[in-house]
């Protein structure tokens, strides 16, 4: 073997890693550059057309009307099992103190923002995939461009922005709905005695104070990365793709997208 073919060798294993390592962070970056084109144009009160604040608005009925049941159901499922249960358990085992600290750090800051986050992606943030893919595919976002319609504008912004409303609040609605369920539950069983609002007040009163911040944020941010990944996994198909290959692509985007929020919202107000 010559240097000529030593050559293309490394030459060609080098491309292969190049292509790899490119492909990787490429639909990260292209999130992060979309979500402050996002901020930028919500700030920009001519980017509010009429035809954006009618898709806003159609897109948020749809958003927290499909996802209000899903998200009390789930809500009262997550209220008589884990609320109730830890609050048994604590008891039982002497430590009825710990109460507020461990519901407001297990259900409040980790498991409703993420469920809620699921529960936005599985009910609407599909939809919006499948929408925006058939779009992509049958050639009419390129025909709307040829217009001089911007589909980023007309779709993708009031999506993110009706998805980012709908996290917080039906993350509110969640959290409301899953103390009050786990308070009822006790009080059945005769393990709490004392009122709802002192319940109540006993979690808030737990809370850390980075906790009222990164509660909200972690609700808003998980709603507006469920809007801005299906959009954008919608619009980044190509002429091969098809319901079988983009839809699960999209899902495991917005899985890993409500995840990864979650825990750099942890992360950064831990550091602090």
């Amino acid at each position: 073997m010559n240097f000529f073919e030593r050559f293309a060798i490394i030459n060609s294993g080098l491309a292969i890693l190049g292509r790899f390592s490119r492909s990787q962070p490429r639909f990260f970056l292209i999130m992060v550059g979309a979500a402050w084109g996002v901020l930028y144009e919500t700030l920009h009160p001519s980017a509010w057309r009429r035809t954006v604040i009618i898709e806003f608005r159609r897109n948020l009925r749809q958003l927290v009307g499909s996802g209000f049941f899903s998200v009390v159901v789930v809500a009262v499922i997550t209220g008589l099992g884990l609320v109730s249960q830890a609050v048994y358990w604590l008891g039982f085992a002497g430590m009825s103190q710990m109460t507020g600290s461990l519901i407001s750090s297990v259900l409040l800051r980790e498991i409703a923002p993420i469920l809620v986050g699921v529960i936005l992606l599985g009910r609407s943030g599909m939809l919006m995939l499948t929408e925006m893919g058939n779009l992509t595919t049958g050639g009419r976002l390129k025909i709307l461009t040829g217009m001089g319609i911007d589909p980023f504008l007309v779709f993708v912004v009031p999506r993110t922005i009706a998805t980012t409303v709908s996290g917080f609040t039906l993350g509110t609605i969640f959290s409301v709905i899953a103390l009050a369920m786990g308070y009822v539950a006790c009080w059945a069983k005769g393990i709490v005695t004392t009122s709802i609002w002192s319940f109540i007040f006993e979690v808030v009163n737990s809370m850390e104070p980075g906790d009222y911040l990164g509660i909200p944020l972690k609700f808003l941010l998980s709603g507006a990365s469920v809007g801005l990944c299906c959009c954008l996994s919608g619009m980044d198909v190509t002429a091969e793709d098809n319901l079988t290959t983009f839809m699960p692509r999209g899902f495991s985007r917005g899985i890993m997208s409500i995840l990864v929020i979650n825990v750099l919202i942890d992360v950064i107000l831990g550091s602090f």
